[in-house]
């Protein structure tokens, strides 16, 4: 298997990967290439991810403070106003969601950023996306928990972005980057997903990211729009528009549930995406994300030295999950293990994605604690002896 390095500046995903399509999908919208070479600047995860959707035509920008992403709702406080776009410090989370629900239903392209308690309170506002088909970018910088819990970077959200978030049955996209260029590019896709598909978008990101700083290089993309003859904007000589979710007759509502797992299933042919570093020989695999990729990068490198033979395989799109690209690793790995700033949430969805096929263990931190890339070592040690390695 050909391994996919992460990009270490904002453009598009490649292709490579994604899972291959059972239908036709548009072709991607390469990156404009400046006349010049793109200016490299040293630039914090929270600044980016807000440029790079002004970048991306962001027309309208919606939120409330939190820890770890306030820097995000900062830059767009002063960006927004500067190129003549919306932007609206909300009374409270509640409150930005509700008013990104408004303004995306006029067709406008949207985005809304927090954290993880304030994302609890966007909740019922996003399954009311979900159910009227409401294209909307939110960002969610993780932090600890559960309850208040802490500021520091977690991924104790997983369950939250990838299993519905809100009431009812419905599930929506969900980009995890782990660098802050590829952030940037990941922000253009969300909002393409999000307006191709009128589904809302979640960028999953912990506070590592949103607060660390890398140098990236300057590189957008801004989506082409697509005609919304769907969108509320006005009924001036034509038939009135309705953007809703409710549907009384429960005839009616379950039609729109099935035409809801239509437009899913079209997401996960569509839509699945993964990267693989050092696979092709690898007989031990670690599943990660986010800033656990990152410290897994590390470990495999220092097992390597070791003798160890391990890959990393680190899925993007945490919904749709790569399970089919996962699976197929099973024919040659002895054994797999999942690393996250959690007490293990994603784990289960390496379990379904192998269907017991090999073995699965499991290291995480919880608090705002990171794994060391020792711990990891450790980890993959026991792994191999449990499976039958010969290294120590």
């Amino acid at each position: 298997m050909t391994a996919v390095k992460e990009p270490a500046v904002a453009a598009p995903i490649p292709a490579a990967t994604r899972e291959p399509a059972t239908v036709p999908i548009p072709a991607p919208v390469a990156a404009v290439a400046p006349a010049t070479a793109p200016r490299r600047v040293l630039r914090k995860g929270n600044e980016a991810i807000a440029e790079a959707a002004i970048q991306a035509g962001c027309d309208a920008y919606f939120g409330y403070p939190i820890t770890p992403q306030a820097e995000l709702l900062e830059w767009m406080a002063r960006r927004m106003p500067e190129e003549g776009r919306v932007f609206v410090q909300a009374e409270s989370e509640l409150g930005a969601i509700n008013m990104a629900l408004g303004a995306a239903a006029t067709g406008a392209r949207v985005m809304v950023s927090s954290s993880s308690p304030g994302m609890s309170l966007m909740a019922e506002a996003m399954s009311y996306m979900a159910g009227s088909e409401t294209p909307v970018v939110v960002v969610n910088v993780m932090r600890g928990g559960p309850g208040l819990g802490s500021i520091q970077a977690s991924q104790g959200d997983y369950f939250q972005a990838t299993k519905g978030h809100g009431h009812g049955d419905y599930r929506v996209p969900v980009l995890a980057p782990s660098s802050i260029g590829e952030a940037m590019a990941i922000v253009a896709d969300a909002f393409e997903i999000a307006e191709r598909y009128r589904t809302p978008v979640i960028i999953l990101a912990d506070g590592i990211l949103g607060q660390a700083m890398e140098p990236v290089e300057e590189v957008y993309r801004n989506p082409p729009r697509l005609r919304n003859d769907w969108a509320v904007t006005g009924a001036d000589g034509r038939e009135p528009r309705v953007v809703k979710s409710l549907h009384l007759k429960p005839e009616d509502l379950e039609t729109h549930n099935r035409h809801l797992r239509g437009k899913e299933a079209r997401i996960r042919d569509r839509e699945t995406r993964w990267a693989g570093e050092q696979l092709e020989d690898a007989d031990l695999v670690i599943v990660a994300y986010g800033t656990a990729a990152r410290v897994a990068r590390t470990a495999i490198a220092q097992a390597r030295a070791s003798g160890m033979r391990v890959g990393l395989f680190r899925p993007i799109s945490l919904w749709p999950y790569p399970s089919s690209a996962l699976r197929s690793l099973a024919s040659q790995a002895r054994g797999f293990l999942v690393v996250e700033l959690s007490a293990g949430q994603m784990v289960e969805d390496v379990r379904l994605s192998l269907e017991g096929a090999r073995p699965i263990a499991f290291h995480g931190r919880t608090g705002g604690m990171v794994p060391t890339p020792g711990e990891v070592v450790a980890a993959l040690h026991r792994l191999d002896v449990r499976t039958g390695g010969t290294t120590r």
